[in-house]
């Protein structure tokens, strides 16, 4: 399946990068695949790590989600 850059830099998608297709209300709902995650204690609190490499948060993604929250 091919995604076009600027939609696979919205959502933080590498190039080659799995994604998980789900229908919702008769739509195809294309995302990231979830990234294995484990707790782990650091400096006396509890923190998720991922297993693998997930992009930065960029305040664009963060903007983009707010925004879809509130449509």
């Amino acid at each position: 399946m091919v995604i076009p850059k600027p939609l696979r830099a919205l959502i933080g998608l590498p190039d080659g990068g799995e994604v998980e297709v789900s229908e919702e209300d008769g739509r195809l709902v294309i995302s990231p695949a979830p990234v294995a995650k484990r707790i782990e204690e650091r400096d006396g609190m509890l923190v998720c790590v991922p297993d693998g490499d997930v992009p930065p948060l960029t305040a664009e993604a963060v903007r983009h989600v707010l925004e879809s929250m509130r449509r």
